[in-house]
């Protein structure tokens, strides 16, 4: 088997780390906390990011301000929110990617590695934006009998609480900050294989 053909196979094969590793994490920080407290974003599910029950302590802090519950399966069960769709939709959307990337990897064309690249970063794109609307809604969305309400100097309007869509933010007494998590590292690794066995290939060609 050609080199470029391997590569594209691990590199597809990557993937599969999103079905165990999270994709992002947001981490909070704040004097009344000792330790941080983490959120882990996975393509099918949330969880605790530093310790234990941070997702549930989050979620708490979180409805204090008015922001909708996070959509856990202690609160789907109980009716307070509805599951992401995108927990139903990634995992098949990545399952098919891979079973692409495979096909791709075992016929050995060399445009089909580029379509392939093209696909993942057009989906990269697309999950980035779902992303930040998700945040804008949690963070703008709040609900007027919220406990703790919260006037903009500026504006004299609500405040928003929408954590960082990258980076660093202050929110409050909280610092937050919002970055990739190990299985997008994956992802990039994954894309960076298939271009080498693009460049391999016509190497290989001639």
């Amino acid at each position: 088997m050609k080199k470029s053909r391997i590569l594209m196979v691990i590199g597809a094969l990557l993937l599969g780390a999103l079905y165990f590793l999270p994709l992002w994490k947001i981490t909070l920080l704040a004097p009344q906390y000792p330790e941080p407290l983490g959120l882990n974003i996975h393509i099918t599910h949330l969880s605790d990011g530093v310790q234990y029950n941070d997702v549930k302590n989050i979620d708490l802090l979180n409805h204090y301000i008015g922001m909708a519950h996070l959509p856990t399966e202690e609160n789907v069960a109980k009716k307070e929110v509805k599951p992401f769709i995108e927990f139903t939709i990634f995992p098949i959307v990545i399952g098919i990617m891979i079973a692409f990337g495979l096909f791709v990897g075992f016929k050995g064309n060399r445009k089909w590695y580029l379509y392939w690249i093209i696909i993942m970063v057009l989906l990269g794109i697309a999950g980035l934006y779902d992303f930040y609307l998700w945040l804008a809604s949690y963070g703008h969305n709040l609900d007027p009998n919220a406990i703790l309400k919260i006037t903009d100097p500026v504006t004299g309007k609500p405040m928003g609480y929408q954590p960082p869509f990258f980076g660093y933010k202050k929110l409050l007494n909280f610092e937050v900050y919002s970055y990739p998590a190990t299985g997008a590292y994956f992802i990039v690794a994954g894309m960076v294989l298939a271009f080498i066995a693009f460049i391999s290939e016509k190497k290989e060609i001639k």
